[in-house]
């Protein structure tokens, strides 16, 4: 996992990036550590993940997230403590599965199975699903139809940041439609396509 400078960080902080890195994330995946977002929290870190092959300037074909810790020593009231995870998961999907009235459920279920799997606990969680269903006309009709899901959460880690970069990484495979790599997460047979 990279290295980020300990200057001026808090010892909460600072042990909350030693667990980080202290993550494997699948082989499947190119992790890397980006800017983080500076106005929502006093201390805050993101890395960014593409399924291979990785292009950090552009989103995978096969699936992108992102993953932010942010440090609150003042705990918010609506973080239900110090720490908050925000993260963002996306991938490209055949549009008969787009068009699946459930998919939202299973994408969502897809991130607990794979936190609860890895014993990431966490308080106050939220997100939403999206399912996008787009056509070509034009000079894009050659790209035909389809469709992409994407998962925006946040939620409050107890315990184990390593836990939950490793969840968030599972969920995001799982979306490109890769096996899962752990028991007790379920698999739909969600494929990823690309657009043709």
């Amino acid at each position: 996992m990279p290295d980020t400078p300990l200057d001026n960080v808090p010892a909460a902080f600072a042990a909350a990036l030693d667990s980080l890195r202290r993550a494997s994330p699948r082989s499947e995946l190119t992790v890397t550590e980006i800017d983080p977002p500076n106005t929502l929290a006093p201390w805050s870190f993101a890395l960014a993940a593409d399924v291979t092959p990785a292009r950090h300037s552009e989103d995978s074909d096969l699936g992108t997230g992102r993953f932010v810790v942010m440090y609150d020593p003042e705990e918010p009231p609506a973080w239900g403590g110090a720490f908050r995870v925000i993260c963002y998961a996306q991938a490209p999907l055949e549009t008969e599965i787009g068009v699946d009235p459930f998919l939202a459920d299973v994408a969502w279920s897809w991130l607990v199975d794979a936190l609860d799997a890895r014993d990431a606990g966490y308080i106050f969680a939220s997100g939403t699903a999206t399912k996008i269903l787009s056509t070509g006309f034009g000079e894009l009709e050659s790209q035909g139809d389809g469709a992409l899901i994407e998962l925006r959460a946040s939620w409050t880690p107890v315990g184990d940041l390593a836990a939950h970069v490793e969840g968030w990484g599972e969920l995001l495979c799982m979306l490109a439609g890769l096996p899962p790599a752990v028991e007790g997460v379920s698999l739909l047979s969600a494929r990823r396509v690309g657009r043709e």
